[in-house]
Parts: C-alpha cells; structure tokens; sequence
C-alpha cells in the first residue's frame, strides 16, 4: 500500500508539471506558427500542414483548402509547411519544385517576392509579441492593480541606499531620467541593474534631489538558475494611504500591455549583454524541463491567473529566440532575405544549405545545454527537498 501511494503521489506531481507545461507551450506555439499562417494565407500561399508538435500525427483533419492540422507526438514546438519546403523550418525542396506545375509554383512559398516571404517569416515572432500585449492587458483591464507609492519608510544601515543618501520620506521621482510611477517600477528597476550605477531624483521636503546609488549584487536562487539581483535595501510605505486599486480603462491597458512586454524584451537584452561580458551566469538558460518545473509551480501557486502570465512571458521570450539570426530561426531567415534585399539575388543554394546545417547544429548545442541546466537545477531542488 506505501509503494501505492509513493507511486500515485509521484503520478500526481508529473502530471501537476506535464498538463501545465502543455497548456503554457501549446498556446504560445500555436499563436507563433498561426502568424506565419495567417500572412502566408493573405499573400497568397499554399499550407500543406499546420503541426503542434513535431514527429509522428497523433490526430488531424484537413480543412477545405488542404491544409493538414494535426497534432503531433512530440509537444516541444510546431511549424507550418508551405508548398515548396522541404521540411518545417521552410528548407526549400528543389525536386518537388522542378516538379511542379504553373499553378502550383505560383503559390509555393520560395517564388514569392522577397518582401511577402519577409512578412511570412517576420509573423511568427510578432504575433508572439502580439500575444503577450494582449495578456498583459487583459489581465490589468479585468482586475486592475494595486500600486504603491515609491516612498521610503526605512532605510536599511549599511546598504546601498544609506551609502547613496536616501532618507526616510523620499518619494522616488525618476531614475536615470525615466519616470517612476509606483514602488514595483522602482523595485523592477533596481533588481535588473545589480553593481550598475543609477541616477535618482527623490522629492525630499517638497525639493527635486539628486543622487546616485550602485544597487548591491544579491544571489537568488530560482527555477532558472541563479539569478544576480540588485538591492538598495530601502523599505517601502506602510501607510495604507500609500496603497491603492487603480482601474484601467481598455486604452490604458493596453498601454501597460505594451510597457509590461517592452520590460520582458529589455530584461532579455540586459541579461544576454551582462552574459556577454561575464557579469552574469548561462545557468539561467533553461530548456523544456525547466519551463515544465516553472508552469508546475506557477498552476499550484497561482492557478490559472499565473499560467497565464507565464504565457506572456514565454510568447516575449520565444518570439524574441526566433528572431536571433540563426539560420532554422525565423531571425535566420530574416538574415537571409536582408542579403537577398542587398545583393538584388537570393545566396545559391549550397550556401543555404551549408547555414542551415550551421544553425541545425547550434541550436541542437543550445537545447543541449539548457537540457544540462534543467537536470541541474532539477537535481538541486530535489537535494534541497523543494
């Protein structure tokens, strides 16, 4: 009976990370491959198959215009194969278009013009953005949020922010010039510029104040990895006076839904750069098992509410992956097409196919070693006993 319940429990929590890593992955592939086929669609070219998932069809239908929808057994992405590719990644497929006839090769993908395959190729990425826009948004125009005033009540001895100045009372006006709204923009601000230095204006007295702080670098531990965290150590308001439900009209929000997805890109960027020049860790890359242990922890923390804002999150990030420009990404592709723009020719098709093997390889090296990061932090959390 022990090893029954041992092996129920055990059946319990895969099946608590698989169905939220499936619902979380399944959207933001199926709107990222739902752009390319909508454009593809608008400019006039054939879909033969709209896939969930990459290997052998568990279950499909063709719709009117023989395009094949289906779901695949290995639920680690998608594609759309248009007329003329090879394969899903849109390899073209020289035999099958020496083969074809007039009214075929007029809507394979690779004899479009260079503009209508830019826009193709370009729709994934930014329907992910798209995406995420919209979740943002949604998520403030239904339940509005609570916002903070970034005042100082307390100042921490010893911190940063003794050492830059700061004072109790100090409302935080700007920081490097941008302006700060409530204490989360503040906090947002400061976690993401550990040991850079920082240009406040704090409204002391009634007074604009200068001064300048370098956030203290704190290690956190995360699903992700270890994670570089800047710290002013300055406490937040306690007077309820300071705290309020503000409610968005559907404009507003969707403001915010911009601002919120900008802030994902920007993070992105400065944790790639500060990753360039060794300020930050590549254990924070993380593959599917990572992904699946964050949408585990998300659904029984959050439920529902927190998939979704994982949803945002991801559909940034992959629609951001894809526009790296590595050939089998979209953001290859792109490459390709800008030297085609330049050169008034597409590159022969040896030289492609040498890329596409290039780009073959680094990503199986990324998935890799994102892999090797998953079983690590995997492994950690089960010594930790989390």
């Amino acid at each position: 009976m022990d090893l029954l319940n041992v092996v129920g429990g055990a059946t319990t929590n895969l099946l608590g990370y698989i169905v939220p890593f499936l619902f979380v992955l399944t959207v933001v592939v199926f709107i990222h491959e739902l752009g390319h086929f909508l454009v593809g669609r608008w400019c006039g070219v054939g879909v033969t198959s709209f896939s969930i998932g990459f290997g052998p069809e568990l279950v499909g239908f063709n719709d009117r215009r023989g395009t094949r929808w289906k779901l695949s057994a290995i639920p680690l992405g998608g594609y759309v194969k248009f007329v003329g590719d090879m394969n899903g990644a849109s390899v073209p497929d020289a035999d099958a278009m020496a083969r074809m006839n007039p009214a075929e090769h007029a809507i394979s993908f690779h004899t479009q013009n260079v503009w209508k395959r830019v826009a193709i190729v370009a729709a994934g990425p930014i329907a992910n953005f798209l995406l995420a826009i919209v979740v943002f948004a949604g998520a403030v125009y239904a339940t509005g949020r609570y916002e903070v005033a970034p005042r100082v009540s307390a100042v921490q001895a010893g911190s940063a922010a003794e050492r830059a100045g700061f004072q109790a009372g100090d409302v935080v006006l700007t920081i490097n010039g941008s302006p700060i709204h409530n204490f989360a923009d503040m906090q947002r601000t400061v976690s993401g510029a550990a040991g850079d230095r920082l240009d406040f204006t704090v409204e002391r007295g009634g007074v604009p104040t200068p001064l300048t702080a370098t956030p203290d670098v704190y290690e956190d531990k995360t699903p992700f990895g270890t994670q570089r965290i800047g710290r002013l150590g300055i406490q937040g308001p306690r007077d309820a006076a300071d705290v309020k439900l503000v409610r968005y009209g559907a404009l507003d929000s969707l403001k915010i839904g911009v601002t919120e997805t900008y802030f994902v890109v920007d993070r992105t960027f400065n944790y790639i750069g500060k990753l360039i020049t060794g300020r930050e860790s590549a254990d924070q890359l993380s593959g599917p098992m990572g992904i699946a242990r964050v949408s585990g922890q998300a659904a029984k923390v959050g439920g529902i509410s927190a998939l979704v804002g994982l949803i945002a999150v991801l559909s940034v990030s992959i629609g951001l992956i894809n526009l790296f420009p590595v050939p089998m990404l979209d953001g290859g592709h792109l490459m390709f097409y800008a030297v085609e723009i330049v050169r008034g020719r597409p590159l022969s098709e040896r030289a492609q196919e040498i890329g596409f093997r290039i780009g073959l390889a680094l990503v199986l090296m990324l998935m890799l070693f994102a892999t090797w990061n998953d079983i690590l932090h995997i492994g950690a959390a089960f010594n930790r006993g989390t």
